[in-house]
């Protein structure tokens, strides 16, 4: 009885330890030619393959060609060093030497050496053949059989921009990851040959819902090659599964940033891909001329592509010197009102300012149902203001009945910055409790709810967003209005909501 239990213990310790075996890292990092750029390492080396390792990278892609002679090797171009690796023997090769002095790696040294660590998953890339469909495919047996031989099966994931390659990839291994890359092929056509995941170039998932269709196929979803911070962060706030990047070291400094990060799911957006007017699923108009409130000089436009242009990733925002009824100026003021009205959350807006003494761009929000009575009584947040006589300052407001201009008692803050020469994120986190207002990250105000009812905090009800550019007014018009500024646009990369919890 004791041998049984021993040998019941002995086997329940071994697949304890062999359960416990791999611990491949769970980040959405994959290091495109290994991690070369900050340390100037050779691209596909065995260097670069140890510097994602040592970064903690999911994954480290790299590239396979065949010689002549039938070795595999790993390289991305398929030149090296000005000669084509399917021309010449593996032998000519090693006349050439990497900068940092390593020789080009076949993928037999390239796997032993992924094979000595568990973290790190080695993203097989087979390059298409230039010689034929048909070596491709030998090319393609080649490096499976490889991975047989060095028993990397649980290290290896395949990826191609040749669509048999991968097919013949699950026809002999069947659970491998397998991922297309080039593009043009549907996800519900890659679920339906039983590929594992989708690897396209980040532009193609712009177009609206792909990820998600994906997602909801079954399907991991990377990008390739990600290389900025905005791009980053709209992948990281659409759920992508991988990035594939140059700049891995850029990718976990954002991953630490993201709203997801923080507990944040996105919950309404318009990323602004598309061209033409601005998606009506998304926003209407506020419509008019007169005066709006606040003395201003222009006419609001209904839908007219001169003053609201989606282009080039971008919702362009333009204040024109025209005639329109009684006004000399028209522009545009994009409501989400009854398309998207939410109550707290983080609101985020990538944006680039007009230049020019009486404009006066604004992100805000109003409530929607004006529950607690007209303005101010119901609530204003202003995200972000500016007026053109002040070039260096953008600021954060509430208004409320007891806090608001007319009586000079608003709550709100300067931040100096340029807003005209690059984009910078406003936001708002908006709680229960209180609303924080931030630019790129930094917090320079927080209001705090009394307790003491609406007159203080209307807060409590749903609000929509508002996108726009007055000209003149009595605030953005203090200092008079500079025709020579016109056409002025505010250009707004994008617009997300974020909520806490599912």
């Amino acid at each position: 009885m004791k041998r049984v239990l021993i040998s019941t213990f002995m086997v329940f310790i071994f697949t304890a330890s062999f359960a416990q075996k791999f611990n491949w890292n769970k980040n959405q990092v994959i290091a495109h030619r290994g991690a070369w750029k900050k340390q100037n390492f050779p691209q596909n080396s065995i260097a670069s393959l140890n510097e994602a390792v040592k970064l903690g990278c999911y994954g480290s892609e790299f590239d396979v060609w065949m010689t002549a002679d039938n070795v595999l090797v790993v390289n991305h171009d398929p030149e090296f060093q000005g000669l084509t690796i399917e021309k010449v023997k593996y032998e000519e090769l090693l006349t050439k030497t990497m900068s940092n002095g390593e020789k080009i790696p076949t993928l037999e040294a390239y796997l032993k050496e992924g094979k000595k660590q568990k973290t790190t998953k080695l993203i097989l890339e087979i390059k298409p053949s230039l010689i034929s469909k048909e070596r491709g495919i030998l090319v393609t047996n080649a490096c499976i059989d490889m991975v047989k031989k060095l028993k990397v099966l649980d290290w290896t994931e395949y990826i191609s921009f040749d669509y048999d390659y991968c097919k013949r990839i699950l026809e002999v291994l069947p659970k491998a990851k397998v991922a297309y890359l080039r593009g043009e092929i549907s996800a519900e056509q890659l679920k339906a040959d039983k590929l594992t995941g989708v690897d396209y170039h980040y532009s193609v998932y712009q177009k609206d819902g792909w990820i998600e269709n994906a997602h909801k196929l079954g399907l991991s979803v990377n990008a390739w090659t990600v290389n900025t911070v905005p791009e980053i962060q709209w992948l990281l706030a659409h759920k992508v599964d991988y990035i594939t990047t140059n700049e891995p070291e850029l990718t976990f400094e954002e991953l630490k940033k993201t709203p997801a990060a923080l507990g944040w799911n996105l919950k309404w957006s318009d990323e602004f891909d598309d061209n033409g007017l601005p998606l009506t699923k998304n926003w209407s108009y506020d419509v008019g001329g007169k005066g709006w409130g606040n003395n201003e000089l222009q006419y609001y436009t209904d839908a007219d592509s001169t003053n609201a242009l989606v282009k080039k990733g971008n919702l362009n925002i333009t204040a024109v010197k025209a005639d329109k009824e009684n006004n000399h100026y028209t522009s545009a003021r994009l409501v989400s009102k009854n398309k998207f009205d939410f109550k707290y959350g983080r609101v985020e807006v990538r944006a680039m300012l007009p230049k020019g003494r009486g404009l006066w761009p604004a992100i805000w929000a109003l409530p929607t149902d004006w529950k607690y009575g007209g303005w101010p009584k119901s609530g204003e947040i202003d995200i972000m203001e500016h007026v053109g006589y002040e070039p260096d300052s953008v600021y954060g407001t509430v208004h409320t009945e007891k806090f608001n201009h007319v009586i000079h008692t608003q709550v709100g803050k300067g931040v100096k910055i340029n807003p005209y020469n690059a984009y910078h994120v406003y936001a708002i986190e908006w709680f229960e409790d209180r609303i924080e207002f931030f630019v790129d990250e930094q917090k320079y105000l927080s209001f705090k709810n009394t307790g003491k009812g609406a007159g203080d905090w209307p807060f409590d009800q749903n609000f929509h967003i508002i996108l726009n550019i007055a000209v003149g007014g009595g605030w953005g018009g203090k200092k008079g209005v500079d025709d020579t500024i016109f056409p002025a646009i505010m250009k707004v990369d994008y617009v997300r909501v974020y909520q806490k919890g599912k």
